[in-house]
């Protein structure tokens, strides 16, 4: 992404400064999303992503035999999905820079640091969201066996999409830390994991044998999995809508502080 943008260095100097924050962050949006398709990982991504969601939904989920047509077995493995698959495209927001040293080049172009963050995880959650609706097919196969509820689906969708957004901030975060695609990639999966378990039933079960109603009930607040699955019934509640927008919000904020801290790493 950032040769492309230095290819086109001198037309875009002599007007960025003109540039709103908006069109700054579409030109970095642009490029960087035009660039998941110029490599494999966009067809791979799709390919695994796609037999995952059908595998687990039909064989795993037991889709056939529950005899309800509705998408509960296709949405409930989601969370799982992306702790493995959105580290993946995660990985390579700014540890590839680092790597390749383009990141010092990318600070000498119009563009803020904030810019550059908030293109970069835009292009990749229009991705991994790309990938989410080509899931549509499983929609018509419920649609056409039952009666679904489909206002549940749509909300169940939608909060597929803000739980894979909340986990790409944390990658990208994550990515600026370091210069290793394969650490960055670790330390997503694990970190997305740990956001999902802290609301885990089980975890939730043994921590109030011993621990105090307050403390388990804030740690069930800030666990992904918590939120998600309140909005993958079909409630939509403004808490839950928040604790995915200040999620991604926070770990954006942080994103470009550490891009400010580590860029002459």
């Amino acid at each position: 992404m950032s040769q492309k943008i230095a290819s086109n260095a001198p037309s875009t100097i002599t007007t960025g400064i003109e540039m709103s924050a908006a069109k700054r962050i579409s030109v970095v949006f642009r490029r960087e999303f035009r660039s998941y398709f110029q490599t494999p990982l966009a067809a791979v991504f799709l390919v695994i992503f796609l037999f995952l969601a059908g595998f687990f939904t039909f064989n795993m989920g037991n889709f056939y035999e529950r005899n309800n047509s509705d998408l509960r077995p296709f949405f409930e493995f989601h969370p799982w999905l992306y702790v493995f698959l959105v580290p993946a495209v995660s990985m390579r927001l700014w540890a590839e820079e680092r790597r390749t040293g383009t990141i010092e080049l990318i600070m000498t172009l119009p563009f803020g640091v904030s810019d550059l963050v908030i293109g970069k995880f835009l292009a990749a959650w229009a991705f991994t969201t790309l990938a989410l609706s080509l899931t549509f097919p499983v929609w018509i196969t419920v649609s056409w066996l039952g009666n679904p509820d489909h206002g549940t689906i749509v909300v169940a969708y939608l909060a597929s999409a803000l739980l894979g957004g909340a986990f790409l901030a944390v990658g990208s975060f994550v990515s600026a830390l370091t210069k290793n695609q394969v650490i960055a990639f670790v330390l997503c999966a694990v970190a997305c994991f740990v956001l999902l378990l802290a609301g885990f039933p089980a975890v939730l079960d043994y921590l109030r044998g011993w621990a105090p109603r307050g403390v388990v009930e804030g740690l069930a607040s800030t666990s992904a999995f918590s939120h998600y699955d309140s909005m993958m019934r079909g409630v939509i509640d403004l808490r839950d809508l928040l604790y995915f927008l200040l999620v991604i919000a926070a770990f954006l904020v942080i994103n470009v502080f550490t891009i400010d801290w580590k860029k002459s790493d």
